[in-house]
């Protein structure tokens, strides 16, 4: 299992840990900052589910005017670590 950091964008969260296992899926996603009731909900929800999938689901979701999420920008540390991977 490989952990990755990404430091979100415009949003109330500072930091994103989670975790890509050999097949893709996600693990241990968790956001530093930002909702106490939601953000733990999103890393439970995406607990073992496939990364890409869950990049697609939650790409492009805005809050407050913002143009992103913290769950938009998860979907785009999910592509970042993906992208890693490949290289």
């Amino acid at each position: 299992m490989e952990s990755f950091t990404f430091e979100p964008k415009r949003v109330c969260s500072k930091r994103i840990d989670f975790a890509l296992d050999e097949e893709g899926r996600l693990h241990d996603v968790k956001f530093m900052g930002g909702c106490p009731g939601n953000l733990p909900a999103i890393g439970r929800l995406v607990e073992g589910k496939d990364a890409k999938e869950i990049a697609d689901l939650l790409r492009g979701n805005p809050c407050g005017g913002r143009g992103t999420s913290c769950a938009d920008q998860l979907s785009i540390a999910i592509d970042e670590a993906l992208k890693s991977r490949t290289a």
